[in-house]
């Protein structure tokens, strides 16, 4: 479920900035702004729904999920204005992703609570896969059917799919009476919350940028899609590697640790992508930067669950979330801006960049302010 909806959401559109311009004539950041508007709907629906899924059950929000992005895709197929597009999108992302995307990985904490870290990397690996397959598979069906029909066949095959898959998904049995309790948060949520939200909103600005760029940059290079689509896919599968490797390095040294590691290595491979020419040389990098990266959200998503306190993760967590999606529709419009400006992804890649300083200065915030509590605990143990 992740690999689908969570990859079409985050980064699938990357296959149709070309295809849409050509067929469309919109300019490139009209249509990044639907990938834009559809994170701004998965920031909102991460708020409301993690109230909603505290409620209605895992696997109800998973059947909501599914359904919507798949009725979504089919309507996106038929839609002829920009704002009808925009429209569908947000829809998308609230209902689809903000019900699936936080309650899912709260869900896989909470069936494994002694090894969150490396269980979160395995679902995280998931999305992975999707974000390096939605866009290679779309690829080939744009070459075959066109930017539309392309949409008609992605819509179907997530309703055929993950519907039954939704109807699995089960909530964790609620932990015995009487064991022992979770430690309190290293950092007071009042403080924590805001930091964790600004240093998320830089993280995924910077993330964003190869995630929603790399491709068209690469097609740029009269590299046809298809070959740019498979830059794509080794990137994204060094980093199911990676998210499995980060989640158990959550494990061993702690989630901010992991974090500011993953984040450090995600700052400089940005910038080292407009370097680049040649498919050889994006698709060796891809690989490297792809396991480097890869535990960043891993990182996020552990993180944002050891620092709040389980009454109020769902509701806590959703909003640092909602931060991130901001972060990711900021850089990925700032990414197709900055190209409609200057004509190259130059300044687009050097931006994302600067945004991943920004994040690393904030997660060493979090990490000296920690650092008291933290070896507290571990002197206790």
């Amino acid at each position: 479920m992740l690999a689908l909806v969570m990859g079409t959401l985050v980064n699938g559109l990357t296959a149709f900035f070309v295809p849409i311009e050509a067929t469309e004539g919109w300019c490139r950041s009209a249509i990044a702004a639907i990938n834009s508007f559809g994170l701004l709907g998965l920031a909102t629906g991460s708020v409301a729904m993690g109230f909603v899924a505290d409620r209605l059950g895992i696997r109800t929000v998973c059947l909501i999920a599914v359904s919507v992005m798949g009725v979504c895709l089919l309507l996106t197929a038929h839609a002829h204005s920009l704002w009808q597009l925009y429209a569908i999108f947000f829809i998308a992302g609230a209902l689809s992703g903000g019900a699936l995307f936080a309650p899912v990985f709260a869900a896989v904490g909470n069936w494994l609570p002694a090894s969150a870290g490396l269980a979160i990397g395995i679902a995280a690996a998931g999305q992975a896969v999707g974000q390096g397959g939605v866009p290679l598979l779309s690829a080939y069906l744009i070459e075959r059917f066109g930017w539309r029909g392309a949409m008609m066949v992605l819509g179907t095959v997530i309703l055929v799919v993950l519907l039954p898959l939704a109807t699995f998904m089960r909530d964790a049995p609620a932990p015995p009476s009487g064991g022992r309790a979770e430690q309190a948060p290293p950092i007071r949520p009042s403080l924590a919350v805001p930091i964790f939200s600004a240093a998320v909103f830089f993280c995924c600005a910077c993330m964003a940028v190869p995630l929603m760029h790399l491709m068209p940059m690469i097609q740029g290079y009269c590299i046809p899609a298809t070959e740019a689509g498979g830059v794509m896919f080794a990137m994204l599968l060094a980093a199911i590697a990676g998210r499995i490797a980060y989640g158990k390095l959550c494990d061993l040294v702690g989630p901010l640790s992991s974090w500011a590691v993953a984040s450090t290595l995600q700052t400089a491979g940005v910038l080292a992508f407009t370097q680049f020419a040649s498919l050889s040389g994006f698709l060796i990098f891809a690989i490297v930067y792809g396991f480097a990266y890869a535990g960043v959200m891993t990182s996020v998503l552990v993180s944002a669950r050891a620092f709040t306190p389980a009454a109020r993760r769902g509701a806590l967590m959703g909003t640092i979330l909602a931060f991130a999606w901001l972060g990711h529709a900021f850089g990925g419009y700032q990414g197709a801006a900055t190209y409609d400006l200057t004509g190259n992804y130059m300044g687009a890649f050097a931006i994302g960049s600067a945004a991943g300083v920004l994040n690393l200065a904030l997660v060493a915030t979090l990490l000296i302010l920690a650092r008291p509590r933290l070896t507290a605990a571990r002197m206790s143990a």
